[in-house]
């Protein structure tokens, strides 16, 4: 699979015990966005492919600058120190398939590219590496060190080379560059100067997405309360809140929710009106305070759906979890002093449970697989179970605005993670134009990225502190969780399994600009519109690449995923892609983007038939008629 920035060429491992080889899809640099569009692709040091703005050094020592002034024309180099420049020859790639792979190891701003004398190339973003170790080689001589790249894509490759005086410490570059938050240096997004005909910073514009909502109307108003971010510093600037409450009150109810996150709209149902509210947990605390504005404000939110006397929040947390919050001044809502309100917790664990999880699913799928446990070792992860859980979850929050047309408030601790899950996905099922290529991204840029889902805390991005308590993969779960919606309903969405996973890849790549920070205060303050490239951009210049050619559009279509543990399955071509057993020989995208071609191509052959169909039947009516005609006068002259 070839995305920007990355390079893949013919790849064998071979397993002596089983005679098994795996070839890599053969990727040629016109496929990279830099030759597609018309920029220049620079190669340097063994044919390596430099994205526009991504940097490597051509003598003895390169500079690493501490401090970049940009200016129209020119990039200005502020440089206080100096490191040999980060190529070194005679690498040793451990490959867990094929043994050793001797080649050349080039480190740029924003990759590490390895390239052998044979067909094979190993290219590692910098911005996916979690963490790098020094681990020890056995057997290959004095002076040898290891190292091997923790990745957050569920890949370690591990390399061994000799250390030289002449050669640079691979290490302290990589380091560098691959945190370089923690270096006083800028995200490569900030750096790359890829030019797309599309601009994908004008996907999502709420004003135009709530207009599709239809809204404003008499309940529901779009408020500029929040414009400078001095009600809440992690909500957009743009808020739908009810009509029938003041500003003072609006006030007073941030101060009763976590982090100030109020209640908000984020969906309304077409017919029903009743509507996905989003915010955070009250802070009732071990004395059960009350707010007489935040009991006014649900039952405004209430009373707006005129079908339903009743309002039901979601409480994503697992119930012992709420309970012990209150004890640190959080809670959830009593139903004594909220009337016509119903409580349901789901019984999602938190962000530290599902950081676990993935961890014990990459020991699962990389670098070896156990054939024999792979099922029981799969359920022991619990993955498949959370994401049984959210389906369910989201599913649940669906029904009862589809079916029971009331309203719903959904909220976890601080109303970023677990909430953007269950809204988000509530909302793929039950509103189809989220299920279109540019509809999904109007949903992320919304429910995730505006409303301050900690992208930053969460992924890490340029953080070389891997053993942060906040990272977690809550935005991977919502992928996987679509992933799974569409395996069941392969008709249904417009975009492919491709999309998915470039999507995931460019979560960490730090090359767009679109998943940096964790707030649209912070992305304003760092000016990351003007500045960076939108993932977007990318997808939506080439749509065809990442289009479902099943894809059939129905409006108006309720999807209920089916959440038993039997229809669910492990997402292996993203989870285990890196290993050749689990990998298809065709890759499944190429696949659909050749079906899209062929049913393109038989298109065009209908329509050519029916028009010279319809060609042939005017020339038979043509060449019948002359005859009648001409025949009248020869028989009235006989």
């Amino acid at each position: 699979v070839a995305f920007p920035g990355t390079y893949h060429s013919l790849e064998k491992c071979n397993q002596s015990s089983t005679d098994f080889t795996v070839t890599t899809v053969v990727c040629t640099l016109s496929t990279l966005p830099g030759l597609r569009y018309g920029a220049q692709v620079k190669m340097f040091q063994n044919q390596v492919p430099l994205l526009p703005g991504e940097t490597i050094q051509t003598t003895g020592t390169f500079i690493l600058p501490s401090l970049y002034v940009y200016c129209p024309v020119i990039q200005i180099h502020l440089c206080n120190q100096r490191f040999p420049f980060p190529t070194v020859k005679d690498v040793m790639y451990i490959c867990p398939f094929s043994g050793l792979v001797t080649g050349t190891l080039t480190v740029t701003d924003y990759k590490l590219y390895f390239i052998s004398d044979s067909p094979f190339i190993l290219d590692v973003n910098l911005g996916v590496i979690s963490r790098i170790e020094s681990i020890s080689v056995p057997n290959q001589g004095e002076n040898n060190k290891g190292l091997e790249l923790v990745c957050k894509d569920m890949r370690s490759p591990r390399f061994a080379y000799k250390m030289e005086e002449s050669q640079p410490d691979v290490v302290e570059v990589l380091t560098k560059h691959a945190f370089p938050l923690s270096h006083s240096l800028p995200l490569f997004a900030f750096l790359y100067k890829e030019q797309f005909p599309v601009d994908g910073w004008k996907v999502y514009d709420p004003a135009a997405e709530y207009r599709r909502q239809g809204l404003p109307n008499e309940s529901w108003t779009i408020s500029k309360i929040n414009s400078t971010y001095e009600l809440c510093d992690t909500y957009p600037s743009v808020l739908v809140i009810p009509t029938n409450i003041t500003d003072e009150d609006i006030k007073r109810v941030a101060v009763f929710r976590a982090k100030h996150r109020i209640p908000v709209l984020s969906w309304i149902h077409p017919e029903s009106q009743a509507t996905i509210v989003r915010c955070s947990q009250p802070l009732v605390g071990p004395s059960d305070r009350r707010c007489k504005e935040d009991e006014r404000f649900l039952q405004i939110i209430m009373d707006a759906n005129a079908q339903s006397h009743k309002l039901t929040i979601f409480d994503a947390r697992q119930s012992s979890v709420a309970i012990t919050n209150k004890g640190k001044d959080g809670g959830y809502e009593s139903e004594s002093f909220y009337p016509n309100v119903e409580l349901n917790f789901l019984e999602i664990p938190n962000i530290h449970v599902m950081r676990e999880s993935l961890r014990k699913m990459k020991d699962v799928v990389y670098p070896t697989i156990d054939e024999a446990h792979w099922h029981s070792f799969i359920d022991q992860t619990h993955w498949l179970e959370y994401i049984r859980l959210l389906l369910a979850g989201a599913a649940k929050v669906a029904d009862k605005l589809e079916s029971g047309k009331t309203s719903v408030v959904v909220h976890c601790s601080d109303g970023w993670d677990r909430t953007a899950q269950l809204t988000s996905l509530a909302m793929l099922m039950l509103d189809s134009y989220y299920r279109t290529l540019r509809g999904f991204q109007v949903l992320v840029e919304k429910e995730w990225i505006s409303f301050g889902h900690k992208f930053a805390a969460r992924v890490g991005h340029g953080d070389e502190n891997h053993a942060n308590s906040e990272r977690s993969p809550l935005f991977v779960q919502f992928i996987d969780c679509v992933w799974q919606m569409t395996r069941q309903f392969p008709a249904a969405f417009e975009f492919n399994e491709l999309f998915l996973i470039t999507v995931l890849d460019h979560l960490y790549s730090c090359l767009f600009g679109t998943f940096l920070y964790s707030s649209e205060q912070e992305r304003a303050n760092q000016e990351v519109p003007a500045k960076t490239v939108s993932l977007w951009s990318y997808i939506n210049s080439q749509p065809e690449d990442f289009t479902n050619p099943f894809y059939v559009d129905y409006e108006n279509h309720v999807l209920y995923p089916m959440v038993s543990p039997r229809h669910l399955e492990l997402w292996t071509s993203y989870y285990a892609r890196w290993n050749p057993r689990m990998r298809p020989q065709v890759p499944v995208h190429q696949t659909l983007k050749d079906l899209l071609i062929l049913r393109a191509e038989l298109q065009r052959r209908v329509e050519e038939l029916q028009r010279e169909a319809s060609s042939h039947s005017l020339s038979s009516s043509s060449d019948h008629s002359p005859t009648h005609t001409a025949g009248t006068p020869l028989h009235t002259a006989v």
